[in-house]
């Protein structure tokens, strides 16, 4: 079930419905009507991985009580490794055995030996990346005594599989989710209002930027060999705003969904496309994975507390751990690397902690030093988008490579005037709301210019979206 589809539209109000108006003012039922909703609407994806993610579920319950009531630690580790280790093995296997075993065997071939892989035609169960790094936080605060174990196996299931983020995140964590599920809920008029504007700005970025721009982006990437160099370069600019568009859609719909009910997610982006260096891009792109990755691998291997080699290499682990995260193929894992060393130079001048701030705040515009380092760090997130949205090493190189040549001074035909003007009335939208949490969030302008604009907003996705049920592209991660 898709957040852009009629199914969903008819799912939400009817949730909405028996939460506030048949179970209002009893916590139980709206906990309970949310979890069977929830794997509802896990079960149309593919109702058989609906057992996993349920096993999941009950693996880290099971073992956040047996940590909390362990006599000993060397008990509480048994139970966080046990759960650690069948979390990550079935993550690993579902996700990366095909690649590990094509990998072992171009290895090998290297050396002259020729093997025939056992490789399996494996399903990847939707969300399971999130989902599986939902539990592991949960078991590693619980074993750090960050948190109490939850008792209630119907709260702890509901943290996990809360349906807004339950296929493609935000990454939560139990401190911030968990008081929030056991706490009664009262409707708040101005946060389900504010939902649903994130909802309609998180409709406007997927189905009128991303989607609009997807197919030029795949037939582009689909015929790069033929292609001049400024169409490539096209491409991979409407690829940045396509992949913006259609994680950012997904996030601010998801927060808005669960604003409807009375609870906040964690923000997920902070418009990361006006960010003035690759440390600040990373603070405001994908921010839930960000940070977990920080508080739980970055952090445990030493974190900035060591000498610069240390730093260097804690900082290249998060990244191509962050890459490899996202697929199993080298395209990732290089595009990983490549942030990292973007982002070294930061590090290595002490710099990566230089714009903590909104850029140009209280200014109209940006200066010409802010403008420019956007328009640079705009350029190397791109660079690695390649890789990002290449097939394979050999496609993302060959494109790389065509980019280089005398076609690049020929002026891309056709101009797609209709994705470029859409991309920046969502970009003059953005950069005015910079400092909110999402596009919409305009509560402080004139009541009939904010009228106005989601008026326009609902016209231009009347007019120019693809209701085609597109599917978002981080359900594949």
């Amino acid at each position: 079930m898709l957040f852009n589809s009629i199914s969903f539209a008819i799912f939400l109000p009817i949730v909405f419905l028996l939460y506030w108006f048949v179970f209002k003012n009893n916590k139980k039922a709206q906990n309970i009507l949310l979890l069977v909703s929830s794997f509802y609407f896990y079960a149309c994806w593919d109702w058989r991985f609906l057992f996993l993610l349920m096993f999941s579920i009950a693996l880290d319950y099971f073992s956040g009580l047996q940590i909390e009531k362990s006599k000993n630690n060397k008990t509480a580790k048994f139970w966080l490794v046990t759960s650690i280790a069948i979390n990550l093995g079935f993550l690993g296997f579902f996700k990366y055995y095909n690649f590990f075993i094509d990998s072992f065997a171009d290895l090998i071939g290297g050396f002259g030996f020729v093997i025939h892989p056992w490789t399996l035609k494996i399903i990847l169960p939707i969300g399971i990346s999130f989902y599986t790094f939902h539990g592991l936080s949960y078991i590693i605060d619980v074993y750090k005594k960050k948190i109490k174990a939850e008792k209630n196996p119907i709260d702890y299931a509901l943290f996990v599989s809360y349906f807004p983020l339950l296929v493609a995140g935000p990454i939560e964590r139990a401190t911030h989710l968990l008081p929030q599920v056991k706490k009664i809920r009262i409707f708040n008029y101005e946060q389900a209002a504010n939902g649903i504007r994130q909802i309609l700005w998180g409709l406007f970025k997927k189905m009128v930027i991303a989607d609009n721009c997807a197919p030029i982006v795949n037939e582009i990437f689909a015929n790069h060999d033929q292609e001049p160099a400024s169409r490539l370069v096209l491409g991979v600019l409407l690829f940045a705003f396509q992949i913006y568009g259609d994680f950012s859609g997904y996030s601010d719909i998801a927060l808005g969904t669960s604003r409807l009910f009375g609870m906040e997610l964690l923000k997920n982006f902070a418009f990361p496309y006006f960010s003035r260096d690759i440390a600040e891009f990373w603070r405001r792109w994908h921010i839930s994975l960000s940070s977990w990755f920080r508080d739980y691998v970055y952090f445990p291997l030493g974190g900035s507390r060591g000498g610069m080699w240390m730093k260097i290499r804690n900082t290249f682990v998060i990244f191509l751990v962050s890459g490899f995260w996202h697929g199993a193929n080298w395209t990732f894992i290089v595009w990983g690397g490549l942030n990292a060393l973007f982002f070294l130079p930061l590090l290595i001048r002490d710099k990566n902690r230089d714009n903590l701030e909104v850029v140009a705040m209280g200014r109209l515009l940006p200066n010409f030093r802010d403008f420019f380092n956007i328009v640079l760090t705009f350029a190397l997130v791109c660079f690695a988008w390649i890789f990002f949205r290449a097939e394979s090493m050999t496609v993302a190189l060959q494109y790389i490579g065509d980019i280089f040549s005398s076609s690049i001074l020929q002026f891309p035909k056709p101009i797609p005037k209709k994705e470029i003007a859409l991309i920046l009335v969502m970009l003059c939208i953005e950069w005015s709301n910079r400092a909110q949490n999402h596009g919409l969030e305009i509560e402080r302008w004139n009541p009939w210019v904010r009228r106005f604009l989601y008026a326009f907003i609902m016209v231009l996705i009347l007019v120019f979206a693809n209701f085609g049920n597109n599917e978002f592209i981080y359900f594949q991660f």
